[in-house]
């Protein structure tokens, strides 16, 4: 503290990472954007961790196994509908506090990548996850983050173009 005219002056320390990012995030989107940021971001975590999970299961270097229900192998699909079975449950309940929520979105993107992992199966009915046709698991959960990536990059420029189309459409004679 240095003193000027017999008056402390304090410094306010600099805000921590997380606070600079949350007032920027708070400052530049709308909590509908927050929510699909963070399904985004969940799916694409989940989609990657599941994958590395199931490798580490494959190759034996995880010291865990399957999940299992007595003799019956669980794959994680099903862990991904009961996950959205519980968002369609707060959606239908439209607690407006949480329809929008971040972590609502978190958990629809975390359902979704655990069902699209395993896109194949669900196609076909056959466990391909290790086969070549299961390679089209990976090719959809790849294409939905890119586009929904894409989609979030571009925001401003979309609403940009819906508010010009708007506009136009109402001046059109």
């Amino acid at each position: 503290m240095a003193e000027t005219g017999g008056e402390a002056q304090h410094r306010h320390p600099r805000p921590g990472p997380v606070v600079r990012w949350r007032t920027a995030l708070d400052r530049h989107t709308d909590p509908t954007q927050r929510s699909l940021m963070a399904a985004w971001a969940a799916f694409a975590g989940t989609f990657g961790t599941a994958r590395l999970i199931t490798h580490g299961i494959r190759g034996k270097w995880l010291p865990w196994g399957n999940i299992s229900a007595g003799s019956t192998h669980l794959h994680h699909y099903n862990i991904g509908i009961a996950t959205l079975a519980g968002v369609g449950l707060v959606a239908v309940r439209g607690d407006e506090q949480y329809v929008a929520h971040p972590m609502v979105g978190a958990a629809y993107g975390a359902g979704a990548a655990l069902i699209a992992d395993e896109f194949a199966l669900l196609l076909d009915l056959k466990d391909v996850y290790w086969a070549r046709q299961g390679r089209i698991s990976v090719d959809v959960s790849l294409g939905v983050i890119s586009l929904l990536g894409l989609y979030l990059t571009a925001v401003p420029f979309w609403h940009e173009l819906a508010r010009g189309a708007t506009h136009h459409g109402r001046h059109r004679g």
